[in-house]
């Protein structure tokens, strides 16, 4: 399902992030220190990613890795500011009124190959998500099922099946591609077709990606250019999968951002290096619901959350650093402030674990292995090498609490590219750890409600009912409003173990000869680099 370094699917924009699908929004450039005098222009600003994108067509995957990258070369319609608000973008003006949305599109908006960007290009690339076929995972997630648009002069004019409590805060997500992009998908899998302030020049995979800044770029978030001193002339993320070996590149000066999850951010701090920080969902146990998956099993799914210690996976995972999950959509600015998670997960109870196996039909056999109707109780659980070393120290801390219940573990580090292709086509997990990292709860709902994957985004399979009663009676309210539903609907999934938030943490993205700002990902416009 995004500042960091990647950690998987989709969530964070933050590049290179922690998770499913990245989103967040923009906000204006405000670089947080320095002074124009202090910048320096013509300058190549360097970036460690710890997993590769995959094809690059922004609308076709939610790993944060892409997200991110994403926001280099194509723009939104408008952007969320730190502090919530919404801020012109591609769009100068705007209007919700129910279940109608109107933007006004910005005249003499260019795409990168020096054709116009037009309101029929925005209605194009809500069709194509809208469209079913094209298996988009911004449907439902950043455009509402069942959207249609439609474009007269500079208006385009969205019509939802229904009103939808964060509508625009989803639209600040969703990236438009130009219209030879449109016309060919194909194109966009190595190359860029968009309207933002960089263009790809360079596609290495699994090594670097180049870009070059675009002259004339005026319609940045909150009317950001690139005409601004200190903005790098070329942007170039590399692709280094050891969190150590890019601290020390960091440390040498041959790259100027790193997003580091484990103990190397106390290195690094010790270096005097600046760094700034996301409040992140780093800590998600996913369990696979599909039939022929022992964890279709209710009971399989509550024991093997009742035999582990939370708390003491949060403090591996984070280093002693984090804290507990607070709600599922953890990305600032969030659209609801709360704790949804306390006090509304399974306890921690080893005994009660065994005994719900038991009474579930496992029994235990003599090499301790719990077996049902002649087959092992044996699990495949994966879990993303982005969470880095206290990620590794976890697992291992949660596969023996299961082997001590008489589970049998299969644990596999993947990377982003492995776990997204799982989770979304092979089906081959059982247990995952992979964090989703959204800001509004409406997007989490495709997610973990209706179809299943490769149909659908819900990749874990998941029928609550309650749940889903529950967030759809939240979808009816306005903005907020509807906060209090949508925490009831989030523990309707905690209490019956559908899946397990349990740590949160500030990720850092360390610094050296530049500045930047991050609000769900790194905003390109807001880039300074120091003379």
């Amino acid at each position: 399902m995004s500042p960091f370094r990647t950690r998987a699917l989709t969530a964070l924009a933050l590049t290179g992030s922690v998770g499913l699908t990245a989103c967040g929004g923009a906000s204006s450039p405000s670089p947080s220190a320095g002074t124009a005098a202090a910048y320096a222009s013509g300058k190549t600003f360097t970036l460690d990613l710890a997993t590769d994108p995959g094809a690059l067509d922004p609308q076709g995957s939610a790993v944060s890795a892409l997200f991110g990258m994403t926001q280099y070369a194509y723009d939104n319609l408008v952007a969320v500011a730190k502090d919530g608000t919404i801020k012109p973008h591609l769009a100068t003006a705007w209007t919700v009124e129910g279940a109608t949305l109107t933007f006004d599109i910005k005249p003499g908006v260019t795409c990168s190959d020096g054709t116009p960007f037009t309101a029929q290009t925005v209605v194009d690339n809500i069709a194509y998500v809208e469209n079913p076929d094209n298996k988009s995972p911004f449907l439902g997630a950043f455009i509402p099922a069942g959207a249609t648009a439609s474009a007269s002069g500079s208006k385009v004019t969205v019509k939802l099946a229904a009103p939808a409590p964060f509508a625009l805060n989803a639209f600040a997500n969703l990236p438009m591609v130009c219209d030879a992009g449109m016309k060919d998908r194909s194109s966009l899998k190595a190359a860029t077709n968009g309207t933002g302030p960089y263009v790809l020049k360079e596609a290495v995979p699994s090594d670097h990606y180049t870009y070059e800044l675009r002259q004339g770029y005026t319609w940045g978030p909150g009317g950001a250019t690139t005409a601004e001193k200190g903005m790098p002339a070329k942007v170039i993320v590399k692709i280094v999968a050891n969190e150590t070996t890019a601290a020390n590149e960091l440390l040498a000066g041959t790259v100027n951002a790193v997003l580091i999850n484990g103990p190397d951010a106390a290195r690094l701090a010790a270096a005097g290096l600046k760094s700034v920080g996301t409040q992140a969902l780093i800590g998600e146990q996913w369990y696979n619901h599909a039939e022929g998956h022992p964890t279709s099993d209710p009971a399989v799914r509550m024991a093997l959350t009742q035999a582990l210690d939370l708390k003491q996976l949060q403090t591996a995972l984070t280093s002693g650093k984090g804290a507990a999950a607070t709600q599922l959509a953890a990305l600032e600015p969030t659209g609801c402030s709360g704790d949804s998670v306390t006090g509304h997960l399974p306890a921690f109870d080893a005994a009660a674990a065994g005994a719900a196996l038991d009474a579930a039909g496992w029994a235990k056999g003599a090499d301790g292995v719990r077996v049902k109707d002649g087959k092992p109780l044996t699990v495949s659980f994966v879990y993303d090498a982005g969470l880095g070393t206290g990620g590794s120290a976890a697992a291992e801390l949660a596969a023996a609490a299961w082997k001590a219940i008489g589970v049998e573990v299969k644990a596999t580090q993947q990377n982003t590219t492995q776990i997204s292709g799982a989770l979304f086509g092979t089906g081959d997990w059982d247990i995952a750890w992979e964090a989703l990292n959204l800001s509004t709860p409406d997007q989490v709902m495709p997610f973990v409600s209706g179809p299943a994957a490769p149909e659908g985004t819900n990749f874990a399979a998941i029928d609550n009912a309650d749940y889903l009663a529950l967030a759809t009676k939240a979808k009816a309210a306005t903005g907020n409003a509807g906060c209090a539903d949508w925490f009831a609907a989030e523990q309707a999934l905690y209490k019956a173990a559908d899946l397990v938030p349990f740590a949160n943490n500030v990720i850092p993205t360390f610094l050296k000869g530049a500045e930047l700002d991050i609000a769900g990902s790194i905003i390109p416009t807001s880039i300074r680099m120091l003379g």
